[in-house]
């Protein structure tokens, strides 16, 4: 079966899809012909749906999309350049959540959102990992302390620089500075063998806690976990990622307990221009 199929009674061979294609896999001979495959097209193809994307009339579809099985763009729903600016300029790090869990549909549709992401090749390496019970991100809390008293033995001044000390005995008191006590916690974890794993992950992370506060939620990016994940044998036991796996960040996620009034400053970027 071909990798498309062109309804000529809806194409007008204005070469959009032929112009868009990221591959270069679709030509056209002439004014007068119809867009056409290239040799060896299916094995190039990434699957991003540009081309049924970027045609007017539907007239093309791929033999994996088909555009009535896409959404139609809707340029009422985009949003003001000042109402973008604002929300992400008052975005913030949420660390005291409220006692409340969140519906696993909510967070089902920040993942799926979240999935819109791009990613390298449009390989789309990303999978997620939903903590959903507070005993279990206080297990996981406990085995990154567990990893940081390792790292005040084996490395005492990075593990004073990154303030080691201080989590642990604020844990010691019965305080969590590592998960912030949140109700959930969200991983992104892909093939440690795939380029585009890593930044893919954060790409899709960003992309959800962006995304977040439209739902009322707050979310803050789970560093200390995510480096124990990386790095500490038990952690990558406890997680139980598929083999290959790595994770590759990890946002906590609730309720805010506190809204903020205003939007605190930040340090003039430091730009070169060429």
């Amino acid at each position: 079966m071909s990798l498309f199929q062109i309804d000529q009674s809806k194409c007008k061979r204005d070469g959009f899809c032929v112009s868009d294609c990221p591959m270069g896999i679709i030509e056209m001979k002439n004014e007068e012909s119809f867009p056409t495959a290239v040799t060896g097209a299916d094995k190039l193809c990434i699957r991003c749906g540009h081309c049924v994307a970027v045609c007017p009339h539907e007239a093309l579809s791929l033999n994996f999309l088909r555009p009535t099985e896409c959404q139609p763009t809707s340029g009422h729903l985009l949003a003001q350049p000042e109402q973008i600016a604002y929300m992400m300029k008052s975005r913030r790090s949420i660390r005291r959540y409220k006692d409340l869990t969140v519906d696993q549909s909510v967070i089902n549709d920040l993942i799926e959102v979240a999935s819109y992401a791009p990613s390298g090749h449009n390989s789309q390496p990303v999978h997620w990992l939903v903590i959903q019970d507070r005993q279990d991100i206080r297990a996981l809390t406990a085995i990154v302390i567990d990893w940081m008293k390792s790292m005040v033995q084996a490395q005492p001044e990075f593990a004073k620089r990154m303030n080691f000390d201080r989590v642990i005995s604020a844990w010691e008191m019965g305080q969590d500075k590592v998960l912030r006590d949140a109700p959930h916690m969200i991983v992104a974890h892909a093939s440690s063998n795939l380029p585009p794993s890593q930044a893919a992950c954060i790409i899709a992370l960003t992309y959800l806690e962006l995304y977040a506060p439209t739902k009322g939620l707050g979310t803050c990016w789970a560093g200390y976990f995510n480096a124990a994940a990386t790095f500490f044998g038990p952690m990558k036991e406890a997680l139980s990622l598929p083999a290959g796996h790595q994770s590759f960040g990890a946002l906590m996620i609730g309720y805010p307990q506190y809204s903020y009034q205003r939007i605190p400053t930040r340090n003039v970027p430091k730009i070169t221009w060429r």
